[in-house]
Parts: C-alpha cells; structure tokens; sequence
C-alpha cells in the first residue's frame, strides 16, 4: 500500500510556516480538506514557482503524513489560475467566503463531491461574470440543499451559520460591497 496520493484540487488557503515554507488548504473532489505543506515553495526558482495560489485547480500529488494531518506537497500542475477573480478585489472576496463557507461547515478529510462541484461551478462564474448578490445567495442555497438543510425559502443562510456555529467574518463586508 502506497502513501503517495493523487487528487484534483482547489487552493482554499495559503498561510507561511517558514521563510521558505508555506502550508496549502485544497479542497479536493476525492479526499475533502487536505493540508500539505509545500517545503521550499516561498523560495525563488522553487518548483512550485507560480503554481501555488488562491482559487487555482490544480492536479495535485501529496505523501501522506506518518502521523497527523498535515501532508508533504509533491507536485502541483494548475488546470486554471482563473485570472477573473483577481480583477476585482469584490470577486476575490466573494471567492473567499465560497471556501470560508466550505470550511466552517465540512470536515478534514471528508470528501464531498458534489459541493467539490458547486465550488468549482462558483468560482468560474465569479470569475466570468464577476461578483453579485445572486451568485452568493445561490451559493448559499445550494450549499444548503447539500447539507440537507434550508429546505424552506430565506432559511437557508441561518441554518447554514447553524451548522458550521457561525458564518465568515467577511459575509457583512460582503454584502455591503454588493450592495452598493
């Protein structure tokens, strides 16, 4: 039995261990959250040089750790940087709150195919058409509908902050910018 794990991945977060080092949030379509640590990737000519950066797909190549669950990065080859989400600081953060949301509600490890899917189908509109208020809420609607919950109209929000206690932080700047 192999440790060597293959996935397709979304980069949710990106956070600095060491000078040289960074830890990588995906969210992937077989395995849930997975957390590697790219050993190197802050260093310049590193081979993840521009392969590492938020909201990118990436088939990615992870080995698993002995204990714990923070993995070893091996490869990561981008399927699409999605350069839309960068033109507007809006988009950027509605793409934040998509994984901020996916975070406080699912587990570590935990794959969920289906809203692997649905952010995917997220990310590509907002990157295309650009962030508004009837992506977010039919993000949230339909996150809802996948956990089961938020079956009757305009509930679907606060059942959602039920199950994962609480919703982003960045949801009322959000709804300001769109409203505006």
């Amino acid at each position: 039995m192999t440790n060597v794990e293959h996935s397709e991945g979304i980069v949710m977060r990106v956070t600095k261990l060491t000078e040289t080092s960074c830890i990588v949030r995906w969210w992937t379509r077989e395995h849930g959250i997975v957390e590697t640590v790219a050993k190197g990737a802050r260093r310049s000519g590193s081979p993840f040089a521009g392969k590492i950066d938020l909201f990118f797909s990436a088939d990615l190549t992870w080995q698993r750790a002995k204990r714990g669950s923070l993995h070893h990065l091996r490869e990561s080859s981008v399927r699409h940087y999605r350069e839309g989400l960068r033109q507007r600081y809006v988009n950027a953060l509605l793409a934040g709150y998509f994984t901020a949301m996916i975070e406080k509600i699912t587990e570590i490890e935990h794959p969920e195919p289906e809203i692997y899917d649905l952010l995917v189908r997220a990310l590509d509109h907002v990157a295309a058409e650009g962030a508004n208020m009837r992506a977010m809420r039919h993000f949230e609607r339909e996150l809802a509908r996948l956990h089961g919950v938020g079956r009757q109209q305009g509930e679907a929000i606060l059942e959602l902050a039920d199950l994962g206690a609480g919703l982003p932080g960045m949801r009322k700047e959000l709804m300001d910018r769109l409203h505006a």
